[in-house]
């Protein structure tokens, strides 16, 4: 079977039904085991004390907002050149869970930053990058529900997803691209003496594990009533030709 038949909507319904109940059942034993395990479990830093658990919400958060984008990129794309719906709708289910974590990831970092750096809000390059990203989101949305036909609506979005981009690149590695700015380095890193301690690292790779779980319970979730919602609209309008 190839697999662009997994994008058809009569098999994407078929084989989503029986996973998403335990994709949503181990995205909540992850987030539980993690976030009890990060916040009463791990000891507070030497320098930042006890504000340094707010990397059990902030990191996985900002993680899945970036590549919430990168995942809607793709289905776009796939959009455009293979003109499957199911990937349209997808786009379309991951963009709010994307606001939602975007959101996350802003609330709990101006947090964090507050005691670090004696302000909720400082212009650094990966803020502002975050915060444009952000505004993508919401135009993204926006575009959707601003066209009534769907092909038209899709297109367009796909577009704007791939101007996007490049904010969701920029967010990801803006303290690569420019040394000044308050924000630290990566917590999570290929080099070993740039991640977070050990006694850290394997809660917040738990809570990793929850927010991804989580993404794509709720988007597969979500794509099931995009498909439902396009099916009652296609039903509406043949009974209104007839």
């Amino acid at each position: 079977m190839s697999m662009w038949e997994y994008a058809n909507p009569k098999l994407f319904m078929g084989w989503t039904r029986p996973v998403l109940p335990w994709t949503f059942a181990l995205a909540g034993i992850c987030l539980v085991v993690g976030l009890v395990w990060g916040f009463f479990f791990t000891p507070d830093d030497f320098r930042q004390g006890s504000t340094v658990k707010i990397i059990y919400l902030h990191v996985p958060a900002a993680l899945m907002a970036i590549n919430a984008w990168i995942m809607m990129l793709v289905a776009s794309l796939i959009w455009v050149v293979r003109r499957h719906h199911v990937s349209a709708l997808a786009a379309r289910a991951a963009a709010p869970v994307g606001v939602v974590m975007t959101l996350i990831a802003l609330f709990t970092g101006g947090i964090w930053g507050q005691p670090m750096w004696g302000t909720y809000w400082a212009w650094d390059p990966r803020l502002t990058s975050f915060l444009i990203l952000f505004l993508f989101y919401l135009g993204y949305i926006a575009l959707w529900e601003a066209i009534e036909d769907p092909d038209t609506a899709a297109d367009l979005t796909s577009v704007l997803c791939m101007v996007g981009s490049v904010f969701a690149i920029l967010s990801r590695y803006a303290v690569l691209f420019w040394n000044q700015g308050l924000h630290q380095g990566a917590s999570l890193s290929l080099d070993k003496e740039e991640n977070v301690a050990d006694v850290f690292w394997y809660p917040l790779l738990v809570c990793i594990a929850g927010f991804v779980l989580l993404f794509i319970a709720l988007v597969l979730m979500r794509t099931r009533t995009e498909i439902r919602a396009r099916r009652i609209r296609a039903l509406e309008a043949r009974a209104q030709r007839a």
